[in-house]
């Protein structure tokens, strides 16, 4: 792996992250109406216009981009700036992840936490802890950057 983020932050991004993301795309193809029903807690899964299929369809198709995305720049630069302009830029996603997901769902169903599903749980739980790793990592707080072997010599 030539990851140079440090050990946290690279077992979240390069690992954890990924396979989140891998399946969240694999989710609408299995059944976009469950997929659907379930971004919100409490819908029940009903029939879906085609169009909200191929949104469903093309929203797991962008999870894999991204995972595939993430795993390419984040195994294969060594260059600081790339890995930070990119952790950067997830960062700036998170938050309009999680603001779009509050805004849409009800106030009382956004609130009660103990009532929320695994996509709520992923769309916010998972996301605003993401931002925290990537918001520590911008810090500096897990450490330096890992040097690669070829800056070493």
């Amino acid at each position: 792996m030539t990851s140079i983020l440090p050990p946290i932050p690279r077992f979240v991004m390069t690992v954890f992250e990924p396979i989140s993301l891998i399946a969240g795309a694999v989710a609408p193809f299995i059944s976009p109406e469950w997929f659907v029903a379930e971004q919100i807690p409490g819908n029940p899964t009903q029939p879906i216009t085609t169009q909200t299929a191929m949104v469903a369809y093309q929203l797991g198709n962008i999870y894999l981009l991204l995972a595939m995305v993430g795993i390419a720049v984040l195994y294969t630069t060594t260059e600081p700036r790339v890995v930070r302009n990119y952790v950067i830029a997830l960062w700036l996603a998170d938050i309009g992840h999680v603001a779009v997901t509050c805004w849409v769902m009800d106030y009382d169903k956004l609130i009660d936490i103990m009532n929320w599903n695994p996509l709520t749980w992923g769309n916010i739980g998972a996301t605003v802890g993401l931002f925290s790793v990537r918001t520590a990592y911008l810090f500096g707080l897990f450490g330096p950057d890992i040097k690669s072997a070829s800056k070493l010599q």
